[in-house]
């Protein structure tokens, strides 16, 4: 048998050794009670984690010098079930709990704002754990070879993966919270920060419930990740910012009202050239929103909402102070004759005729629940000079 520096086996056939027991077993020390789970999950656990089992959560937050309600608090937050009194905890758990108690106690962090930084992270990387074992993982842990199970195959694959993972996943923050910075920076004021006024546009699949009774499963799927993969790549591509998917649905925000109509029509026009995708509707609103953990709230996204849910098929709707914000800033014309009369102004000037991106055309108003009664406009992309 040959070991690597990282301990791990292979024996004379090209099978996997599971790695060494801990060297508290190889003193002597008694092994630990029998839990029941499956002793290669409990190996990867302890290879993903960098340490074996130790503490209870009472012996965790005592360590940690924080109450075992706050200790409790952090730990739900961060999306994690209750253990009881189960030895289940690590140093590392220790850590993560007397930094988060060292901010409060710092002053950098109210404790509310700490447990908020536990639950956006936790449900992030939750998602972000998720997503990589069921689409990653899962297909190279498969045996590449008849006879090999699973079992045999996924420490390794988890012990060469686990270092440029964790790499990449680092890389990615800094760069998102840079991004972040910047756009705070760069705010009016400090209300800006929580309080900004943003382009909130929401774009939803037509006819998703009745896909998903034709639809055999993994087809659904294909579907969705397509929708959702060229909904991400057209938001980040031009400015915007995806907040989230909802599988037949995707919120996206923007700064300004021009970058989010240009995504709403592209999006539409690159799934109308996709035969498998169903069509699309968007609706769009512009105003004052409040952001919390990576999400948006407030009126405009209802009306964003509620404009997408009465959008006619392949068509974008928007709100009157969107509307207005496209004609201020010369994108569209307030009208065809507005269009017109500037075109002869400027033709008379011997200048140059303006051009726009967009045409907006006013609908009927109409009321919508909650919100009371809206004039939508009909957002299309002009074509060609006045």
């Amino acid at each position: 048998m040959t070991v690597d520096d990282s301990g791990s086996g292979t024996d004379a056939q090209g099978g996997v050794e599971p790695p060494p027991l801990p060297a508290s077993h190889e003193r002597g020390d008694p092994p630990p009670a029998d839990t029941g789970e499956d002793p290669l999950a409990l190996r990867v656990e302890q290879l993903i984690l960098g340490a074996e089992r130790r503490y209870t959560p009472f012996q965790a937050a005592r360590s940690a010098g924080v109450t075992m309600e706050l200790a409790t608090r952090f730990w739900r937050a961060m999306g994690f079930a209750d253990v009881g009194q189960a030895k289940a905890l690590t140093e590392a758990d220790v850590l993560a709990l007397r930094r988060l108690a060292g901010l409060v106690e710092a002053g950098l962090l109210s404790e509310a704002m700490a447990v908020q930084v536990a639950r956006s992270t936790g449900q992030t990387t939750a998602r972000l754990a998720e997503w990589q074992m069921d689409s990653f993982l899962e297909g190279l842990t498969e045996p590449p070879e008849p006879g090999m199970t699973r079992t045999e195959v996924t420490y390794p694959i988890v012990e060469l993966l686990l270092p440029e993972l964790q790499e990449f996943l680092v890389y990615v923050w800094r760069r998102q919270l840079a991004a972040s910075a910047g756009r705070v920076v760069q705010g009016a004021d400090d209300e800006e920060m929580v309080d900004r006024r943003l382009a909130v546009a929401f774009a939803d699949l037509v006819g998703f419930t009745r896909l998903t009774r034709r639809m055999e499963e993994e087809e659904l799927g294909e579907l969705v990740e397509a929708f959702e993969t060229t909904a991400a790549d057209l938001v980040a591509a031009r400015g915007g910012r995806l907040i989230k998917t909802l599988g037949d649905e995707v919120l996206y925000v923007a700064d300004d009202a021009g970058t989010a109509a240009e995504i709403a029509l592209m999006l539409i026009e690159t799934l109308a050239n996709d035969e498998t995708m169903p069509e699309l509707r968007v609706g769009m609103a512009l105003g004052t929103v409040t952001t919390r953990m990576g999400d948006v709230f407030g009126t405009t996204v209802n009306l964003a909402s509620r404009l997408t849910s009465i959008a006619p098929r392949d068509a974008v709707l928007v709100d009157t102070a969107f509307a207005e914000e496209l004609i201020r800033a010369g994108d569209a014309p307030a009208s065809e004759a507005a269009a017109a009369e500037a075109a002869a102004a400027a033709e008379k000037e011997g200048e140059e005729p303006p051009t726009y991106r967009f045409a907006l055309q006013p609908m009927w108003q109409r009321p919508v629940r909650g919100l009371g009664v809206v004039e939508p406009w009909l957002l299309t992309r002009r074509n060609g000079t006045p």
